[in-house]
């Protein structure tokens, strides 16, 4: 398995049959190289979209399109957009899991907001946030998506075990560090933590450090763009 973060929440996560494309913002972000971008797009299988904010869901279309795969995300909004764009969508929603070469991805809640800009630059509702399960190759990925700490995390913790825990930490949108920690300490046994939606702008947190000292024992990866995580 590899995990390959694209600078923000996006990650690249090689699982089984499966390239997912993981809230791929890559045209602005300043994070990411743009002259990297065939590398980061190559063999990619699905793209999966947690919620519609652009920071997330920003080349989500644009990918689709040009790789001719389908977007897996909450049904609402992958319907619209596959009605409006003309592009294969795997809608589902919370509860519910997908095959995507042979990884089984189950949707799980988180809480936060979902919109994509209308044409004032008003939001419009695009469905609920969320955040996946992804098991595969004997583990289980937590991806938080945005969300803040919630009591279903516990049952979440419980019922799927995951292992690895791919965490949204900036704070201001969303958790920040030691929330995260919290978080991961209080309903989930990961052996991994991998902090994302960090370090993009001044707004947000720059450093791992309280996550790290949050979490004695579980191994807190500070992912580098374009460098996979071999697990």
């Amino acid at each position: 398995m590899k995990i390959t973060w694209l600078g923000h929440s996006g990650f690249r996560i090689e699982i089984e049959q499966a390239v997912l494309l993981v809230d791929p913002w890559l045209t602005g972000n300043p994070m990411f190289p743009e002259a990297r971008r065939d590398e980061a797009v190559a063999g990619a299988t699905h793209v999966l979209v947690s919620h519609g904010h652009g920071d997330h869901s920003g080349n989500a279309v644009g990918l689709c399109k040009e790789l001719g795969i389908p977007m897996v995300g909450i049904y609402d909004l992958v319907s619209w957009w596959s009605g409006k764009e003309g592009i294969e969508g795997i809608g589902f929603n919370k509860g519910g899991t997908v095959d995507l070469g042979g990884a089984r991805v189950t949707m799980v809640a988180a809480s936060h907001s979902s919109s994509v800009a209308g044409a004032d630059g008003m939001p419009v509702y695009a469905g609920n946030e969320a955040g996946f399960m992804i098991a595969g190759e004997g583990h289980v990925i937590y991806f938080s998506g945005d969300t803040d700490i919630m009591a279903d995390m516990g049952w979440m913790g419980e019922y799927h075990a995951p292992d690895i825990g791919i965490l949204c930490a900036g704070g201001h949108f969303t958790m920040d560090m030691k929330r995260a920690a919290f978080a991961a300490r209080k309903y989930f046994d990961f052996k991994t933590v991998i902090p994302c939606h960090y370090r993009t702008f001044p707004l947000l947190e720059q450093s791992a450090e309280a996550l790290k000292a949050g979490l004695p024992g579980v191994t807190v990866t500070e992912p580098q763009v374009l460098v996979p995580i071999e697990i």
